[in-house]
């Protein structure tokens, strides 16, 4: 078997990973309703998330009449409190994935995430899902402190770190991640099944792909 280009392949993971777009949807309409605001259709909620819960909670409330600072750290526990006592409901593995997780795992690879989502919310999620043991790191938007977060490179440079990795690649959906990506000049592939806040040809990733069953086959070629 040819030697697999990359030791280290990490992820996003709202909009990469996971489809979790109505079990956020849910926590978000039950902040907008403590605000006095119109739900947003689950449907279209993946046009508000990207870059971690506060912002999901900003752009649904800018898009509905503005932000009210004073109470927004209210809105937002309520959000994460009702997110966390719902996490795992509707949210699974993109199509695919089990399997592509499967082949990176057999080609030696670390698999690792980097999220904007806090950190005890993104283990919370993959213990109920039981996908923790899949990954030899998990970076939520917290763990390094403030303004360390995606798009800044410091996330996935810890990721790399923690893995001891010397190649890595990254998997993403969204601005923060292909920005993440290119501030740490690791490669950086989008997908268009994720919650992309730019269309995916655009945002600038050396490859897109349409299902999980690509990206093997194409961090090969990227390598």
């Amino acid at each position: 078997m040819t030697k697999f280009p990359f030791d280290v392949v990490g992820f996003d993971l709202d909009g990469t990973l996971l489809d979790t777009a109505w079990d956020l949807g849910k926590a978000l309409n039950h902040a907008l309703a403590l605000a006095g605001r119109a739900p947003v259709a689950l449907d279209s909620v993946r046009q508000y998330i990207g870059g971690g819960a506060a912002q999901m909670l900003r752009n649904a409330l800018l898009a509905s009449g503005g932000v009210d600072e004073a109470a927004f750290p209210a809105l937002q526990a309520s959000l994460l409190d009702y997110y966390g006592q719902n996490i795992a409901v509707h949210s699974r593995l993109f199509p695919g994935g089990e399997a592509m997780l499967d082949a990176l795992d057999a080609h030696g690879v670390k698999i690792a995430v980097a999220t904007n989502k806090r950190e005890d919310m993104a283990l919370r999620l993959f213990d109920a899902l039981g996908l923790t043991q899949r990954f030899t790191c998990v970076i939520g938007g917290d763990t390094l402190g403030p303004g360390r977060a995606k798009p800044a490179p410091d996330m996935l440079h810890e990721m790399v770190r923690r893995c001891n990795g010397t190649s890595a690649a990254f998997v993403g959906d969204t601005t923060f991640d292909v920005g993440a990506a290119r501030a740490a000049q690791l490669p950086v592939v989008a997908c268009r099944f994720g919650f992309w806040d730019l269309p995916p040809d655009e945002l600038g990733a050396d490859a897109v792909i349409d299902h999980f069953d690509e990206l093997v086959p194409v961090l090969q070629r990227l390598g």
